[in-house]
């Protein structure tokens, strides 16, 4: 057969779970595919001038002319799929894996190959039940041209590949133009209004003409939101949700029907040598009437300084009796070097997305030269506990990691003075790695004082609650955050919930909750132990081992080293349900 090479998109899919759903009901699980390939995705991928270049038991290889017609394809046909299972258990859905890649191809005969098909395979294994990974490349080549938005997974090492992969995740809805995950299809669209004066402060444009330097713009609106959190009669949405509008063209109305705010803080930021200018517009978005613009210069000396002055300005359109104290804080700022701050806004996004221990321990390289050239830069010792916590987790070198990681929380509060965020940040590795709890939860309270829409606070409160052994406190506590964050990462919050309920034993309430938490964050392995104990206990032994088989694949260390669980029975019921479902026994 002749061989040709060319460059191509390429979409792998496969069935999630299929060898589980196979054994259940061969019969059944077989008739659905069918219809799915003939209903749904057959005239799809003709819809869309896809070509079928081979079909497995439980998968799709296809090659599409334009990367455009293959993330078309694969969202709308996503899209049928979560539309066909809203009315089916979350256990027995059949549920696609999708990943595409744009790279080139040879073409033997009717079948292809190269690094370009192997790159989407590793993408599709990526990729969460119902959800689609794309290679960097697809993502720059659509964002301009689809309105979808993009959630940024950072470098993953995949098997046989040499390079790490740059995977974005495709967050999609059920209607043109949505970007809600998946999972979260069928929930309600508009949020009501908080009874107190709202914003969302969405990402500011990125000026500088250096896309390396987007890590930068987001650090200052970072800062904006946590100034305008510290007022207490103002409700703040998080970063995270409001971040979810990146790139995006989408009306301040919608907005703020989605996140349940009644203003929109937009704007942009150029930093130019040693000189920074922001600026910005505030919109009511119940009217779309644009209430106040400015622009702030200064230089790098004063970006602390121009940070409160957008935050209070912001914030005196909204309610002009202002106190200046209720914000202010670049008297007593966090650090005085700059180059320190700039280190620590490089680590930032990475140790709040769950990496792996390959990017915890990048993230830790930049807050080691932050903390060397400012010792007691609050701030980067709290987030730099959190990464020792992680790689102690990891059962990296665990006696130092956990020795550093206590040391540098505790510096981190010496420095913290009244910063909410630090109090709240330097408890949950203190938490995990076996100090006191009940010290730790009032330390978040005291930056719930200080900060009442920090829905970072909020969670990790909630997450102490739960270890302390109150689950029903802390599902209300998170679901607090969830308020404050309604557009984050589902499994971020699902795994405390899930684990709540499991520890109340309401197992089928755990069980919902621990599948999206296992969805949403594939590569952390404490929602997969979660999940087979849930399944242990339910009595659906076959399917925890299941789960015990993908756990494998992430850690050697089945039982955790370390539980941060402080009532026997909770760490009982966890423990007896893992040692079933890895046929331990009880």
């Amino acid at each position: 057969m002749s061989q040709t090479r060319r460059l191509a998109a390429i979409l792998a899919a496969d069935v999630a779970g299929y060898s589980r759903l196979m054994g259940e009901d061969e019969e059944g699980t077989l008739a659905r595919l069918k219809a799915i390939r003939r209903e749904l995705a057959d005239p799809k991928i003709k819809e869309h001038h896809g070509r079928i270049v081979k079909t497995t038991g439980d998968g799709l290889l296809l090659e599409f002319a334009s990367v455009v017609d293959a993330v078309r394809c694969a969202v709308e046909v996503q899209r049928g799929m979560a539309e066909r299972n809203a009315d089916v258990p979350p256990d027995r859905r059949l549920e696609l894996r999708m990943g595409i890649n744009l790279g080139d191809i040879i073409k033997d005969g009717r079948d292809i190959y190269g690094d370009g098909v192997n790159v989407a395979a590793r993408l599709e294994a990526l990729a969460e039940p119902g959800g689609i990974c794309v290679s960097r490349v697809v993502r720059d080549q659509v964002r301009d041209k689809l309105d979808f938005a993009f959630e940024d997974m950072g470098e993953q090492q995949v098997k046989n590949i040499v390079r790490p992969i740059r995977v974005h995740r495709v967050l999609i809805g059920n209607q043109p133009g949505s970007s809600e995950p998946l999972m979260e299809l069928g929930t309600k669209q508009s949020l009501a209004l908080p009874d107190k004066p709202s914003i969302a402060v969405l990402p500011f444009q990125n000026m500088s003409g250096d896309s390396e330097q987007e890590y930068f713009t987001d650090g200052m609106v970072e800062e904006i939101i946590t100034a305008l959190s510290r007022i207490r009669w103002l409700f703040v949405i998080a970063r995270n949700s409001s971040f979810t509008y990146r790139g995006r063209s989408v009306d301040v109305k919608q907005i703020g029907r989605e996140l349940g705010v009644r203003y929109v803080l937009e704007g942009s930021v150029r930093k130019a040598g040693q000189r920074v200018r922001i600026t910005g517009q505030l919109i009511d978005a119940v009217t779309g009437t644009h209430l106040w613009a400015d622009r702030f210069d200064g230089s790098l000396d004063d970006v602390f300084e121009l940070q409160d002055k957008v935050a209070y300005s912001v914030a005196g359109v909204i309610e002009p009796t202002l106190e200046t104290s209720e914000i202010r804080r670049s008297e007593r700022r966090p650090t005085h070097d700059l180059d320190a701050y700039d280190l620590y806004l490089r680590a930032l996004p990475i140790l709040f997305a769950f990496p792996s221990m390959e990017r915890v321990r990048d993230a830790l390289g930049f807050l080691d030269q932050a903390i060397a050239r400012d010792p007691r830069y609050g701030p980067a010792l709290a987030l730099a506990a959190v990464g020792h916590a992680r790689l102690y987790d990891w059962g990296e070198d665990v006696a130092t990691n956990r020795e550093r990681g206590i040391a540098r929380a505790h510096l981190a509060l010496e420095a913290a003075g009244d910063d909410p965020g630090v109090l709240a940040l330097a408890a949950f590795p203190l938490s995990f790695l076996g100090e006191d709890i009940g010290t730790q939860m009032e330390l978040v309270d005291r930056a719930l004082a200080l900060n009442p829409s920090s829905a970072r606070a909020w969670f990790l409160r909630g997450v102490l609650s739960v270890w302390a052994g109150q689950p029903d406190l802390g599902i209300e506590q998170v679901e607090t955050s969830l308020r404050l964050n309604p557009r984050d990462r589902r499994g971020n919050y699902n795994w405390p919930i899930g684990i709540a309920h499991f520890f109340a034993r309401r197992f089928d309430e755990a069980l919902a909750k621990l599948l999206v938490a296992v969805q949403d964050t594939p590569a952390w392995p404490w929602p997969y132990r979660g999940l087979a104990a849930c399944y242990a206990h339910m009595g659906r032994v076959d399917e925890a081992r299941e789960v015990i088989v993908r756990l494998r694949a992430l850690t050697t260390e089945l039982l955790p080293r370390h539980l941060p669980f402080r009532k026997p029975e909770h760490r009982e019921l966890f423990l007896s349900g893992l040692r079933l479902a890895a046929g331990e026994g009880t």
